[in-house]
């Protein structure tokens, strides 16, 4: 995929993305209309200077009703009356510009000339190279305001971790980095992108640090976690959510259990296995367990199965302690590699991405949008 289609691709995606747009927005025109004040009296904000044409006197507030929604601006006021803007009239009719301008700013890295020029072909009068890098600093400065946002205002007793990998460019070389993930569940069942951040593979040391972060940002309540059984993982959920009960991802583990069946394993022993999640509580599944493995122990071709999941199925059965309604969604981290085939949906054409930044950005983007609650699929 080239250059050109991947910028167009990303560009699609957070034209989309309603909250995104409407926030982006929100900001554009506000930092418009403090230029225009600027240019009317001569002096920025707060600076003091002999050329003043004036003075500023608070702001007002004005809703304008677009297509990505309800956008509330601050207008600004100057005590002689003599300020008058343009904005609404431009912009009311160009909001599609004005959503494609401002990704362009994000996509471009911060390339003030070209979002000068099209910041003029869209307003219909120019901007100062300063003005416009304020508007593209304040861009990046909103999505990782997102990514590192505050959580102590929400307890996630559930929460689910995982990573995948993506190939990004980095310093001339192609590199494949780990995309570590987790996503919280609210008292509400509302499920929540927490954190999706980089690292240079998984490891204790990266999951440790990544679980320090969402603990640095006030993450609490934990109470319950789902993962893969990566060592590295176990060890850093042991070491920094020492109070929550830990769920070994059930598909995960029928992943593994596949690699122990041969083509002497009568398929009926592995079909019942599937099954021992299903039952109305701990000590059902765990006689279930028992009957399985003395049927099937001594069978041809499923001694060595029986034997490792009868070591290991037990981390699968802590969904047993959740509310029966909430098991079929927190046996697994299945929710979360439902997200991830939703990014690999829209990145799956994409190579190689261009910088971490993107990668990241996509991710967020993505995960912003896709808050749902643990019924809705």
């Amino acid at each position: 995929m080239n250059k050109k289609k991947f910028k167009a691709l990303i560009k699609s995606y957070l034209s989309d993305d309603i909250d995104f747009a409407k926030n982006v927005v929100a900001e554009a025109l506000n930092h418009v209309l403090e230029a225009e004040m600027t240019e009317l009296l001569g002096v920025a904000k707060g600076e003091r200077s002999t050329a003043r044409r004036g003075y500023r006197s608070g702001y007002y507030k004005r809703k304008l009703h677009m297509k990505v929604g309800t956008v509330v601006l601050r207008v600004p006021q100057d005590r002689a009356g003599q300020f008058c803007t343009k904005v609404f009239e431009h912009y009311r009719r160009s909001e599609k510009a004005l959503v494609s301008t401002i990704t362009e700013m994000y996509i471009q890295g911060v390339s003030t000339r070209k979002v000068t020029k099209l910041a003029e072909m869209l307003c219909g009068h120019g901007f100062s190279h300063g003005t416009i890098s304020t508007l593209v600093a304040k861009l990046d400065a909103d999505l990782k305001a997102f990514a590192t946002r505050s959580l102590d205002d929400m307890r996630f007793p559930y929460l689910m971790l995982d990573a995948r990998y993506e190939k990004v460019r980095e310093d001339g070389a192609v590199r494949t980095r780990a995309v570590q993930i987790a996503i919280g569940i609210d008292p509400d069942g509302k499920r929540h992108i927490l954190a999706v951040e980089l690292a240079d593979k998984e490891s204790t040391s990266s999951w440790t640090t990544f679980l320090t972060g969402l603990k640095d940002r006030d993450l609490h309540g934990v109470e319950y976690v789902v993962s893969d059984d990566h060592a590295g993982l176990k060890r850093a959920i042991e070491k920094e959510l020492t109070t929550a009960l830990w769920q070994r991802c059930s598909v995960h583990f029928l992943r593994n259990a596949v690699t122990r069946v041969t083509h002497q394993t009568d398929p009926a022993c592995f079909d019942e296995l599937k099954l021992l999640w299903n039952y109305s509580d701990m000590q059902a599944a765990r006689q279930a367990l028992r009957s399985w493995v003395e049927r099937w122990g001594d069978a041809p071709g499923c001694d060595g199965l029986v034997t490792w999941a009868e070591e290991n199925i037990e981390e699968t059965f802590s969904v047993y302690r959740l509310p029966h309604a909430h098991r079929k969604h927190m046996k697994s981290t299945n929710m979360l590699e439902r997200f991830n085939r939703t990014v690999n949906s829209r990145t799956s054409v994409v190579v190689i991405f261009p910088n971490e930044a993107v990668l990241s950005a996509v991710d967020t983007c993505i995960g912003r949008r896709n808050s749902r609650k643990l019924g809705d699929g």
